[in-house]
């Protein structure tokens, strides 16, 4: 008898530890699908705003989020959010592209505005705009339509669309190649630095932990 009881109490304490996990798996999903994402800066599109092997936390529940069947890029329902996003604003999206890949630029134009550039400089509706997160590595200037990077538009944004570009505009792939991102595309917004990993000198950045993104 003894021996059965302590087969059955092992039983319990197997199948309570599994739901522990299960549970905590469960949580998990809910919060990465709905909440809160983690996303890793892979390349230097958004220097020096971030760099290379920072981490960050991304809002998915303000501008709400497309949610998908697991493991694909096939979206079966948008979650509704509490506004759209803003001019300024950095935030995660999928490569219109290539919808399995996560892309992450600063909004520059949304719905509405007329977006241009002019020998390297942002103008929005007609204003020039002060862009002093940019950085600019090539002085030399590109014209052309077939070479937009400093000379576009100027484009009327549709509707419920975003124009999007990165901090490093001499050294990012963004909507001036490849156009515009849709509203339901968006996957959140960059909220919170929480790990930096310097691979060239294989240490973390410490100061860049806990920073806030603007």
């Amino acid at each position: 008898m003894e021996g059965k009881k302590m087969v059955v109490i092992g039983h319990s304490k197997i199948w309570e530890y599994a739901k522990a996990i299960l549970t905590a798996i469960l949580l998990a999903l809910i919060i990465r699908t709905f909440c809160i994402q983690a996303f890793k800066i892979p390349s230097g599109s958004m220097i020096p705003t971030m760099l290379i092997g920072d981490h960050l936390l991304v809002n998915k529940i303000i501008y709400g989020t497309p949610v998908d069947i697991p493991f694909t890029d096939i979206t079966v329902f948008h979650m509704p959010g509490l506004r759209k996003p803003q001019r300024g604003e950095i935030i995660v999206f999928k490569y219109p592209e290539d919808p399995t890949r996560d892309f992450i630029k600063r909004v520059v134009a949304v719905e509405g505005n007329t977006v241009q550039m002019i020998d390297g400089k942002l103008y929005v509706n007609g204003a020039f705009v002060k862009e002093p997160y940019t950085q600019h590595t090539d002085t030399t200037i590109r014209m052309g339509r077939l070479e937009p990077r400093d000379n576009f538009g100027p484009f009327l944004v549709p509707k419920n669309k975003l124009f999007m570009m990165g901090d490093n505009r001499d050294q990012s792939y963004d909507s001036r190649w490849w156009g515009y991102v849709d509203v339901k595309q968006v996957k959140g917004k960059a909220l919170i630095m929480y790990w930096s990993w310097d691979s060239d000198k294989s240490f973390p950045r410490f100061e860049r932990i806990g920073k806030l993104i603007d």
